[in-house]
């Protein structure tokens, strides 16, 4: 009789207790899975139903050269060769790679604002540039340059405009901007745009402002965005993209996981054991 009873609980497999603790290990696992994150989508202030809508932008201003910025200038002439050694591009400066890397950072052919916000250029000399804009900076050297060139056409640009974004982003990284007009989310587009665990609500701006740190926070959320003065980023600024909750809740998810695939083989192993003894 008690033959027959071992018999019948083994193939009958686990105890009713060992399958209701298995039932409820993946009844949590579905609670974890099924949480979908919210407030991805930006810009939610714009209803779906509107098919056209109108926002304020903020005014672009031309950042503001600072010490240890990098400028390439370039003169041009109907002659090009009169401009050559002006068109060097001055002294080679160690510059940032674009992207997390071991190799070397690449040098940046420019002249180097020194600490005191000056420039030299051959044959035009020092020039003070700090605080200036790169427009006004032409023209200066602009004007110079017309007492030795006829009808010089100059340009000025940053070489290192470095913008940061780290933190919840496919790519984090520095990079290297093609030009100085450059937007939040034109950086948030280099870096391969949030992931689904970003604090879209609450991204945050580092920028250097004569020796102070300034902090603003954006809500990508809200299309008030555009009319931030600090939509347009400056040379050095530093974007963070917060984790949200979701991140933490998706670590406790693969601990879940973890668990109930240990339970799984515990429980087979239980099955086999019992099967073995018999």
């Amino acid at each position: 009789m008690n033959l027959f009873k071992k018999e019948r609980e083994i193939h009958n497999g686990p105890s009713r207790s060992s399958l209701r603790w298995l039932l409820g290990m993946w009844v949590v696992l579905g609670m974890f899975a099924c949480k979908a994150p919210k407030n991805i989508t930006y810009f939610r202030d714009i209803p779906d139903s509107v098919r056209f809508a109108e926002v304020n932008q903020t005014i672009y201003k031309t950042p503001e050269i600072q010490v240890d910025d990098i400028l390439q200038v370039t003169i041009q002439t109907l002659d090009p060769t009169a401009t050559t050694m002006l068109n060097q591009q001055g002294q080679s400066v160690p510059g940032t790679p674009p992207s997390v890397s071991t190799a070397p950072a690449p040098a940046i052919n420019g002249y180097l604002v020194d600490k005191d916000g000056n420039i030299s250029l051959p044959l035009i000399g020092k020039l003070q540039v700090k605080g200036k804009s790169t427009d006004a900076v032409r023209d200066e050297i602009q004007a110079k340059a017309a007492a030795y060139y006829k009808d010089p056409v100059v340009n000025v640009r940053f070489a290192n405009f470095k913008v940061t974004v780290l933190g919840e982003v496919a790519k984090p990284s520095s990079y290297i901007m093609p030009n100085e007009k450059v937007s939040l989310l034109d950086a948030l587009g280099m870096a391969g745009d949030l992931t689904i665990f970003g604090k879209r609500e609450n991204v945050l701006l580092i920028r250097d402002n004569d020796g102070k740190k300034e902090f603003v926070r954006f809500d990508l959320n809200k299309s008030n965005l555009f009319t931030s003065p600090y939509f347009y980023l400056h040379q050095g600024d530093v974007v963070y993209v917060e984790p949200n909750k979701n991140k933490v809740a998706s670590t406790d998810m693969q601990q879940v996981k973890r668990i109930s695939i240990m339970a799984s083989v515990l429980s087979l192993l239980i099955v086999v054991a019992s099967r073995i003894n018999f």
